[in-house]
């Protein structure tokens, strides 16, 4: 992706209005999105400005990125076009500016968080949406936590009170969110098995699942194993099955969807298990991650106490943004895809 030529302000000039962004005006592929020099975003009263070191690539992004499930545009992200044009949600920086209400930042702070527009040299964000990085992090790897590891410890923390001992199984344990499934339920103490590809069953082995199964050919609920709650991070199997594997009083919690058709994606499969949840013993849910600061500060007490670590599989340039989300769209990733601006 190219940038138009523009002079740089220099030790003496006035403060930048331009920066560099990942831009899209219209839904559709990776091949939707360049890279622009756009006006530098304003900074409300409870507001922080961070000059953004290094960003998070999530299946968000994606969705975001094409338009689908056709739903998300129902939503309000934008009918025809995006509304935000500027793509990626988590970061990890450096803070320049700080609006007149808030108390929790100052200049020079390192720190992580949401926002809208991450692929850009500068985002604007809430200020209830950020914390300060872990010290023993870098900036990339500060970057992974924001979504993916707040969406596992609300799945696990949240959803089912996890106590030492349960039996909990990750589906898709070797992506973003389920390599802090699987970290976060051993630091709660459970027995943890994870289900991913054969290429990656090392990896997951790595970061302290007690068991490791092939999706492509192991029984997750073979020998009578039953679990006690089952992370169902974007897979695609049946309903019944996944029933199968869970305890009688168990339960199951949806994280994510990448089945199903163009209008409700994977959400058709979790609503129809909702609409049975009352009818048996086993709890059924669909995660609604939140974006707030109280998870982000829990997660940065793991990581300085040594309770949890980022796995990063590569790092892409801001200008090579589009091959970072087709990386991630392949399902190639070990971990973190992110970007360093």
């Amino acid at each position: 992706m190219d940038v138009a030529s523009v002079t740089e302000p220099g030790p003496t000039a006035a403060p930048r209005t331009t920066m560099r962004a990942v831009i899209q005006d219209a839904y559709g592929s990776a091949d939707v999105l360049e890279l622009r020099y756009v006006d530098m975003p304003e900074v409300g009263d409870d507001q922080v400005l961070v000059r953004v070191h290094a960003a998070g690539v999530d299946r968000g992004v994606s969705h975001l990125m094409t338009g689908k499930p056709y739903l998300m545009r129902v939503m309000g992200f934008g009918f025809r076009a995006p509304k935000d044009r500027i793509r990626g949600r988590e970061m990890a920086g450096r803070v320049e500016a700080v609006g007149k209400d808030v108390t929790r930042f100052q200049p020079g702070d390192e720190v992580m968080g949401t926002c809208g527009g991450s692929f850009a040299e500068y985002a604007s964000a809430q200020e209830d949406k950020l914390a300060l990085k872990p010290a023993n992090l870098t900036f990339e790897q500060a970057a992974a936590l924001p979504i993916s590891a707040a969406t596992a410890l609300q799945a696990l923390r949240d959803q089912q009170r996890l106590q030492p001992g349960h039996k909990v199984l990750v589906l898709g344990a070797s992506g973003g969110v389920g390599t802090f499934a699987v970290q976060l339920a051993k630091a709660f103490g459970a027995e943890v098995t994870g289900v991913c590809s054969t290429e990656k069953m090392d990896l997951v082995r790595a970061i302290g699942a007690d068991h490791v199964l092939d999706y492509s050919r192991d029984d997750i609920a073979g020998e009578g194993q039953r679990y006690d709650l089952i992370l169902d991070i974007g897979g695609n199997r049946p309903l019944r099955q996944l029933r199968r594997a869970l305890a009688p009083r168990g339960t199951l919690v949806f994280v994510g969807g990448e089945s199903g058709g163009q209008v409700t994606g994977g959400m058709d499969r979790q609503l129809r298990a909702l609409a049975l949840s009352p009818f048996v013993g086993q709890q059924v849910r669909m995660l609604v991650a939140r974006e707030h600061h109280e998870e982000l500060e829990s997660l940065r007490e793991l990581v300085e106490a040594g309770r949890l670590r980022p796995v990063i599989d590569r790092t892409f340039p801001l200008s090579q943004a589009p091959d970072a989300i087709r990386y991630l769209e392949e399902g190639h990733a070990r971990g973190k895809v992110v970007i360093t601006v």
